[in-house]
């Protein structure tokens, strides 16, 4: 295990796998971080859980609970909650207490006061202490026996107040042995805090030193600053966090307090596009951290010399890349010294092409990079899986010619590429993607690539799919060269004039079309030579799934694309259809096939596609968050309903393959 000169922690949210968390604190345990945190999120999962399972997994490191609530959790079962962890733990567990938010209190119809919550937190910790020196404690009511623990004393537990209002900082001075400071702090303002906190605890007669500073800090890690903060302002969570900042931690900052209220009131709206905009760089930088491992070091070091013992990074976006990186600063903070009161060696990095010019390779390599985004290959499966299913069925009517399959497989591709770029293209013309947008394609808003790169790229793919095409109609015959049009109209007519059918709610029905029945028919043709109907009804689940991918992505960008005044279906319907609409799409391509295989149209091999149900329910499950209200819940809508769609598809291929096989 590593070890660091300077402690700091790993901050977690109680959120997707507990198996994710136990890794990445295992992770932080071998960088040699002092400690893995793991506070509640209200509405999410439950922090405890987490805890204990990284307290039973992970040694060597220590755990904590920050924060838990005594006004959700009884001092009684947080006690006994702790006694059993320490016993996974010995001597490693820490505890966070504080009241969190009252809107989340008052969601939960639990009262709460200023007064009453610091009371709750003073009389919690009194009683927690006392069960686990083994004393017992007065009963909740007259006339009862008082509550006697029945477990062994604990190990020492330090005990952090997690608050922000004076009361809770003079009790921590008075009481606690930590004071944990919330997510989205301000360095001014910590150092106010930590000063009314200091003071209290001189007044107690302790030393000023006697309460350990611990503090959250969002972080968000990428190749160069600007990347970081412009990914960090198309976060749902960013926007929130800095949507329900005080008037005074806004002042304290330096900042206009009207500035958040006009975020909140955008954000109330849904207009996640609008609050987005109104975030600043200034905002981002005072509340949290955004920039390389190196920056991120410095920034942390800031909080360090105004009075942070233990600084927790904690990633804003909860992915393995971001927690890998979380972890790289948080080495980098931790191998650097400072003496007390001195500057700390850090200083953010200069990115390296401001030192120097890109080398030829470098060029190469952006430029090649930027051509991959804005072709954006995870979407290809919605034109590979229909040719593929039909060569399977060519297959088990014994008609499959096999080189023509290949090279209807790469003309649909191709005129997949020019259809993904001409739509990034007019997308960004109209305004609908910017830099803040969600899952846009930034090679031309960050200019790796010109208007006039893209449409050469998009003219290069619709020339090779029509070479490949004719080819096909020279042996195929003028079926083909029907098809071959109905995919080049239907892919340059998505967004581009004069058609740009997209933008008048047409876009979900005739994708349905062209890449669901009528793809797969005419790649069964143009693969055996004849026409199908089963092909048209092998068409029917694929499509919807492929149609899927597309209204997903419509219904997510519906404030982008009423405020550019596109009419898309799920603009011109509303968020509820759109959300009914989906829910009919995905689900109704499984009813589909196996209503197929019950009327005996389709072999009962391709029911091999109901294994991938699995990703059904979480598709499912997004769609019923995002329907109330939980924008992050479909951030990436388009992205899994692709990859539902590429299992269901893939599956239903190999079926259809064995059933060949065994006829």
């Amino acid at each position: 295990m590593a070890e660091l000169s300077r402690p700091i922690g790993l901050g977690l949210a109680a959120r997707g796998s507990v198996a994710d968390a136990v890794a990445w604190a295992e992770q932080a345990r071998r960088a040699g971080l002092d400690s893995v945190w793991v506070h509640d999120s209200y509405f999410e999962r439950d922090a405890v859980t987490y805890t204990s399972a990284i307290a039973a997994q992970v040694g060597g490191v220590r755990v904590a609970m920050g924060a838990v609530n005594p006004l959700t959790r009884h001092p009684v079962l947080v006690a006994m909650t702790v006694s059993a962890i320490d016993d996974m733990a010995p001597g490693r567990v820490v505890l966070g207490i504080g009241t969190g938010l009252p809107l989340r209190l008052a969601q939960m119809g639990i009262p709460y006061s200023p007064e009453a919550g610091v009371e709750a937190v003073s009389s919690a910790i009194d009683t927690m202490r006392a069960l686990w020196s083994g004393e017992r404690v007065p009963p909740g009511a007259p006339g009862l026996p008082p509550v006697q623990p029945m477990f062994p004393p604990v190990h020492r537990v330090p005990v952090y107040i997690a608050a922000y209002r004076s009361a809770f900082l003079e009790l921590a001075g008075r009481k606690a042995d930590g004071y944990l400071a919330r997510p989205a702090e301000s360095v001014p303002s910590l150092r106010r805090m930590l000063e009314t906190m200091r003071a209290a605890a001189a007044a107690a007669g302790r030393s000023e030193d006697a309460v350990e500073v611990a503090g959250y800090l969002l972080t968000l890690v990428d190749r160069s600053r600007r990347e970081a903060l412009n990914r960090a302002k198309r976060e749902p969570f960013v926007i929130y966090m800095m949507s329900v900042q005080s008037d005074l931690a806004m002042r304290r900052a330096g900042l206009d307090p009207e500035l958040k209220d006009r975020i909140a009131e955008a954000w109330r709206a849904e207009d996640y596009h609008r609050a987005a905009s109104l975030i600043s760089d200034d905002l981002l930088d005072a509340f949290m951290l955004c920039g390389t491992r190196e920056e991120v070091a410095a920034g942390a070091a800031a909080y360090q010399r105004a009075g942070m013992d233990l600084p927790l990074l904690q990633p804003v976006l909860q992915t393995e890349d971001q927690v890998r990186e979380v972890l790289a600063a948080a080495v980098e903070y931790g191998e650097a010294t400072s003496a007390p009161g001195a500057a700390a060696t850090l200083v953010p990095a200069v990115p390296a092409v401001n030192q120097r010019r890109l080398g030829t390779g470098a060029r190469l390599g952006r430029r090649l990079a930027a051509w991959f985004e804005i072709a954006r290959p995870f979407s290809f499966t919605a034109s590979a899986v229909p040719v593929a299913a039909a060569g399977a069925l060519a297959a088990l009517d014994g008609r499959l010619d096999w080189p023509l399959l290949l090279a209807a497989l790469v003309a649909a591709v191709l005129l997949h590429v020019g259809t993904n770029v001409t739509n990034e293209v007019y997308d960004v013309r109209k305004g609908i993607d910017t830099i803040t947008s969600p899952r846009a394609s930034h090679a031309l808003l960050k200019g790796r690539l010109s208007e006039r790169e893209a449409f050469g790229l998009a003219g290069v793919a619709f020339a090779a799919a029509v070479a490949v095409g004719l080819w096909l109609i020279a042996v195929r015959g003028w079926p083909v060269a029907l098809l071959g049009l109905l995919g080049l109209g239907g892919g340059l007519g998505y967004t581009a004039p004069p058609l740009e059918y997209k933008f008048h709610a047409l876009g979900p029905p005739l994708v349905f079309l062209l890449m669901g029945p009528l793809m797969v028919a005419g790649a069964y043709y143009v693969s055996s030579g004849a026409l199908s109907w089963t092909a048209l009804v092998v068409g029917l689940p694929v499509g919807l799934l492929v149609t899927a991918i597309l209204h997903g992505n419509e219904w997510r960008d519906v404030s982008e694309d009423a405020r550019a005044g596109i009419s898309t279906l799920s603009v011109l319907a509303g968020r509820r259809f759109a959300h009914e609409l989906y829910l009919a799409l995905v689900i109704g391509a499984y009813v589909v096939l196996a209503l197929a295989v019950a009327v005996d149209v389709l072999p009962p091999q391709s029911l091999l596609a109901m294994l991938s149900l699995p990703l059904l329910v979480r598709a499912v499950r997004a769609s019923e968050l995002g329907a109330t209200g939980q924008q992050r819940a479909i951030a990436m809508i388009d992205l899994e309903t692709a990859q539902l769609h590429a299992a269901f598809g893939s599956l239903l291929v190999v079926g259809l393959a064995v059933a060949a096989a065994v006829r």
